[in-house]
């Protein structure tokens, strides 16, 4: 879930906090009960999106015991983990984890001590993490490029945010320099962006993330093997600049359909972008 999901859930959340605390003015009765009813409905909504894709989903697969076929002898198992394929009697399970590998940041942004001794440093990192894994799996990056134009206005609307809350900040009786310092710190790393764009550096976004496939001569020992596997890599990629998750419910089959037909247009991967900003 991406970081203007999550505001807008809190601030939805906090609205239907403010009603539910003034529900006595709406003057009791009917009048209260609807209130109460389309407060329950909204909250459920809410509770629903954002659970949807990895709680929701998988749960009622799972409890209703349902599968279902991405694609001729493939299928994807009730627990929504896994795509599943027999082949002459044994079963080969295919898992996916999202993984953002040395995500790419504008120089201005670089504020932690020994950045660029970290990322000189990344390729021997990524080396020794593969040592310690012992079967084969596939890092896979998806890329497009996005409108410049839309890009800039979005980077200018939080430009005049930020500037919005440093005129705030400065005309308190005591501004606190710390903030002062923090927010010129994100307006200058917003500025960067802009110019970079100005001169003709086209915005990309990117979607990482790693397959591997477990074989067993069990639907349950191909499982077994794969969360095993999907361990490992966890383990030995997470000493790096890499966020893994394992990839449950629609996003699965999304991932699974890149395997045959990489996408056409920015929209159809728009989302899984969203999620590994």
């Amino acid at each position: 879930m991406d970081e203007e999901t999550i505001v807008y859930l809190v601030f939805c959340a906090m609205l239907l906090a403010i009603v539910w605390v003034n529900v006595s003015s709406f003057g009791g009765g009917f009048n209260t009960y609807i209130v109460v009813i389309l407060l329950g409905l909204m909250l459920a909504f809410l509770l629903t999106w954002t659970f949807a894709d990895f709680i929701v989903f998988p749960l009622v697969m799972s409890t209703l015991g349902i599968t279902f076929q991405p694609a001729r002898y493939y299928k994807i198992t009730k627990g929504q983990d896994m795509v599943l394929k027999n082949v002459n009697g044994l079963y080969y399970a295919t898992g996916y984890l999202t993984a953002n590998l040395f995500a790419y940041v504008f120089k201005a942004e670089r504020i932690q001590e020994g950045e660029d001794v970290r990322q000189l440093q990344a390729p021997e990192a990524w080396e020794k993490a593969l040592m310690s894994i012992s079967f084969p799996f596939k890092f896979n990056i998806i890329a497009s490029g996005l409108d410049i134009q839309i890009v800039r206005d979005e980077l200018e609307g939080k430009r005049s945010y930020q500037e919005f809350q440093l005129s705030k900040v400065m005309q308190s009786a005591n501004p606190n320099e710390s903030i002062i310092a923090d927010i010129q710190r994100k307006i200058n790393v917003i500025q960067t962006q802009i110019d970079r764009i100005s001169q003709e550096e086209k915005p990309i976004a990117t979607l990482m993330y790693v397959e591997t496939t477990a074989v067993g001569v069990t639907e349950k020992a191909a499982a077994d093997a794969l969360a095993n596997q999907t361990k490992q890599l966890q383990i030995a990629l997470g000493v790096l600049d890499v966020q893994l998750m394992r990839v449950v419910g629609r996003e699965l089959y999304t991932l699974f359909k890149f395997g045959y037909a990489p996408p056409t247009t920015y929209e159809e991967v728009a989302t899984n972008f969203d999620k590994q900003k």
